[in-house]
């Protein structure tokens, strides 16, 4: 281990997102002169110290590290309700947090330890856990139930499903290796490690995550948060980020697994669980002991395997799975497939999904849905479910309802999904298109984002980089604008014009004024969310519908440079897409 001091850590930690830093500003911070932080930086590990680019005076790392303050590790933990300490070198955090049940059980509840490095860190089966400064993101923490410790048995299962949850949310492609372990398709992302003590009548489960944040060059057949990003062509993300969205994945399913246990749970694991359906071997002391198909999960984290002699079921104790790549799959997976509506005022949209993939869209107003009835026939064999979500009106529904023989399930706004919380005052008169457009710009962006919907009714909603769906602004579209206006004003029903900044004929300033007011209100509503969330954090700009490419042309250049601005059709669709395929 790397015995640092204090101004290192401080250095490192206000350069590990990856943002330049001038000098002179990090010389002020630490509280010496700017050409002392060189002497510093030479002192840093070697693997980190070839990271650092220097230009005109700014500094920066080319990749980021999990490396943190030790106020902003205590201000995410508060803000989902754990007491955090952060430790810059230990033995083990979960060491820590055992040694901490050893006082009353309450105290250990939602305590959590935060750890750069560990000299004694482990994993499963004994093994130990080795990773480098800044590689990995490690942390710690006590739960107190009142079960005893056989009625944990699935605890690791669902503390796994928790995370994978808050990766996928973040733009990463995870999936689960029964039981808990997290990975991007043969290579390990993370691990998670549960051991429990008794103490006062309670069971303490101390839960230890460890994920791999930058790729471990050390490491074989390893995955991380950073390359998954980058080979997908997202952004990067912060171990703040990160932090803060495990955090608050945990923090909701850990108490619904306590009151409900983990049936409620068995098919959204099923769904992340690469080797669902597939061929495995189980191994013990490196001998297979069993071969057979994964068929399932038992609601106290089993694994039911199809064996040539019949189904069994096995506990995780000391054994590791491996995919058998001699095999082929034993069972024939049935495709997933799926029918999408979005009932919007004025027309019908729809995709046909197999397998999570749109395979055809179409769209027709409600006046002549027999396009849709004709595409029944085409793709609906095989069809799992009708899902969609209408602000159009019951008449409306009734004539799609007409066109398909199937039910349709119709979903409205929630006061929470896929880790987004609604704070709509009342979610029963929230639109669902505005809740299911927030959803799908997730796919999209993982940063605090303006959601814009430019139909019948132009939709300006905020959505927080920590998933807070916070409400928006609600505004005629264009056609009811000129509709108002041909019909309340005198001498003004007349065709549009073209769009100027200084328009001179009535027909121009008819046409400008109503863009204007659309962009003026989109940048009114982002200037707010970046003051909410912080002026250093990204506030992207989601569009969508019939008039976001206008839109978008119309606001100003600077604001379009400066700032990331999509134009996503048919965002409903991938909120419902986004919906179906995680829960």
């Amino acid at each position: 281990m790397t015995a640092l001091k204090p101004h290192h850590w401080q250095l490192l930690a206000v350069l590990a997102d990856g943002r330049p830093q001038h000098v002179f500003a990090l010389g002020q911070l630490l509280g010496i002169k700017p050409q002392q932080i060189n002497g510093l930086w030479q002192q840093m590990p070697p693997h980190i110290r070839g990271l650092l680019r220097q230009h005109d005076g700014q500094w920066r790392l080319v990749r980021p590290l999990a490396v943190f303050d030790e106020a902003d590790v205590r201000h995410i933990g508060a803000k989902h309700g754990f007491q955090t300490a952060l430790k810059h070198e230990c033995g083990s955090s979960n060491d820590l947090i055992l040694e901490a049940a050893k006082q009353p059980a309450q105290a250990v509840h939602r305590m959590m330890v935060v750890a750069h490095q560990q000299r004694q860190g482990r994993g499963r089966q004994g093994k130990n856990w080795h990773n480098r400064l800044g590689e990995c993101l490690m942390f710690s923490f006590g739960w107190v139930f009142d079960k005893p410790q056989h009625e944990l048995g699935a605890l690791a299962l669902a503390a796994a499903l928790a995370c994978r949850r808050a990766l996928v949310g973040l733009g990463v492609a995870a999936q689960i290796k029964w039981p808990n372990d997290l990975v991007i398709g043969r290579d390990k992302l993370g691990g998670i490690l549960i051991e429990t003590v008794r103490s006062g009548g309670k069971t303490v489960a101390v839960i230890g995550i460890g994920i791999n944040f930058v790729l471990p060059k050390e490491v074989e057949n390893a995955a991380s948060v950073q390359a998954a990003l980058q080979a997908d062509g997202k952004a990067a993300v912060s171990a703040s980020s990160l932090l803060d969205a495990l955090l608050h994945e945990l923090a909701l399913l850990l108490p619904a697994y306590e009151q409900h246990g983990f049936t409620p749970l068995l098919n959204a694991y099923q769904q992340a669980n690469r080797d669902h359906q597939r061929p495995v071997r189980l191994l013990q002391n490196n001998q297979v002991i069993e071969e057979g198909t994964v068929i399932g999960i038992t609601e106290h984290g089993a694994l039911r395997l199809a064996t040539a002699q019949g189904e069994k079921r096995v506990v995780s104790g000391e054994i590791s799975l491996r995919p058998d790549e001699r095999a082929a799959p034993a069972v024939t997976l049935k495709p997933r497939r799926y029918l999408l509506l979005d009932g919007g005022n004025s027309q019908l949209k729809w995709a046909w999904v197999e397998n999570g993939s749109i395979i055809h869209i179409g769209r027709a107003p409600y006046r002549d849905l027999g396009q849709l009835g004709a595409e029944w026939r085409e793709f609906s064999d095989g069809l799992d479910k009708i899902i969609g979500c209408a602000v159009c009106g019951e008449t409306k529904k009734s004539l799609v309802a007409a066109q398909l023989p199937r039910p349709i399930e119709w979903l409205t706004s929630m006061q929470q999904g896929l880790g987004i919380r609604n704070h709509y005052r009342n979610v029963a008169e929230h639109g669902s298109d505005r809740w299911f457009n927030a959803l799908g710009a997730r796919r999209f962006s993982s940063h605090a984002c303006v959601v814009v919907s430019c139909g019948t009714a132009v939709t300006i909603d905020a959505l927080t980089d920590d998933n807070h769906y916070l409400g928006g602004t609600i505004m005629p579209g264009f056609h009811l604008m000129k509709e108002a206006m041909a019909q309340k004003t005198a001498n003004l029903n007349r065709p549009l014009g073209r769009v100027y900044p200084f328009p001179t004929t009535t027909a121009n300033a008819l046409a400008s004024g109503m863009l204007d007011a659309v962009c003026g209100s989109i940048l009114l509503m982002h200037a707010r969310l970046r003051e909410k969330v912080g002026a250093d954090k990204k506030v992207d700009l989601v569009l969508t519908g019939g008039g976001a490419a206008k839109v978008a042309q119309a606001l100003p250049t600077s604001f379009n440079l400066d700032n990331s601005v999509k134009i996503i059709d048919n965002l409903v669709v991938y909120g419902l897409l986004n919906w179906i395929e995680q829960t």
